[in-house]
Parts: structure tokens; C-alpha cells; sequence
């Protein structure tokens, strides 16, 4: 929902009577629409209505396109520079063998030096699911790897056992 939706401008504000601001901030009183509109259109400007809920609702004259633009640029400025925190998965197993597991150490290295979070879980096929300590022992080789550029979040408890790492400010 943009800016124009969700403000009252000009013909579109209902209502008795309205607390006017002028162009420069300063205080016109208390007025119905009307009056208020025919002071704007004098002007070449738009009344908007800016505190609907207030007693009285309190509108301004003002150029809207203008205003409009600088709510947009501002509100792409922000999102620019708002940063996305990515989760990465890696999984493994249990019966893991050395090559394989030093294959998703690097690949973990790759994403934490990237700034993304790792989460790294363990699946267990079987009867493994029983017998899930062993692949923790995996889970917390990895997580002895990384304790000095990750902070390590081990969640062992749920059914899905996996640990998340973050990784540490510079």
C-alpha cells in the first residue's frame, strides 16, 4: 500500500470541521472542508488530511506530489540499507565419512565468510534414529570447528537435532 492510499487528499476528506496548518507550519484555526479546499486551490496546492483520529482531524496544505516523492525516496533510502540476513543449510548423517564431512567443513567456511548464517542438521535414516548421539558427535565436531568465528547455537532437544551458526562481528 502506497503513500496516496493510505492519506485523504482534497475531495476525498469527509468530515464537519478540520484543524487547518498553512504551507509554513503555521496555524489558519479551525475551518470546515470547504473553506479549506478554497484556500488550497487558491494557492495551487492540496489539502491533506494528516491526523484523522485527532479532535478535530487536523489537515495541511501542501504540495502532495512533492510530499509523495520525498516519502518514496526516503523509504527506498532505508530499505537500501537494511541488510538481509541469509540462512544456509547444510545437512549430514550420521555415518558420515571424513572426506565427505571436510567437504561441507569448507562449503560451512564458504557461507560464514559470505556473512550467512549456517544451519547445519543432522538427518538420521532408520534405526540411527535411535541411536542419535552419534550423529550429535558429529553436530558438535562441527561446532568445536567453528567455535572461534561463529557463535554456536546447539538445539538438540527437538526431534530435528541441528546447530545454527552466526557468525561473529568483526
Amino acid at each position: 500500500m502506497n503513500i496516496s492510499e493510505k492519506m485523504r487528499i482534497n475531495d476525498k476528506i469527509r468530515g464537519k470541521e478540520f484543524r487547518i496548518i498553512g504551507v509554513d507550519g503555521e496555524q489558519l484555526g479551525v475551518m470546515s472542508a470547504t473553506e479549506a479546499l478554497e484556500i488550497a486551490a487558491n494557492q495551487d496546492l492540496d489539502l491533506v488530511e494528516i491526523a484523522a483520529n485527532a479532535k478535530p482531524p487536523v489537515c495541511k496544505i501542501m504540495n502532495f506530489g512533492k510530499y509523495r516523492y520525498e516519502q518514496e525516496r526516503k523509504a527506498k533510502e532505508a530499505k537500501k540499507n537494511q541488510k538481509q540476513t541469509i540462512v544456509k543449510e547444510v545437512k549430514v548423517t550420521a555415518r558420515i565419512d571424513v572426506h565427505d564431512l571436510d567437504t561441507k567443513v569448507n562449503q560451512i567456511q564458504k557461507f560464514l565468510e559470505k556473512d550467512n548464517k549456517v544451519k547445519v542438521t543432522l538427518v538420521l535414516f532408520g534405526r540411527e534414529k535411535m541411536h542419535a548421539s552419534l550423529g550429535v558427535g558429529t553436530l558438535d565436531e562441527i561446532a568445536e570447528k567453528f567455535s572461534a568465528v561463529a557463535d554456536v547455537d546447539k538445539k538438540y532437544a527437538e526431534k530435528q537435532k541441528h546447530i545454527i551458526l552466526t557468525p561473529k562481528k568483526k
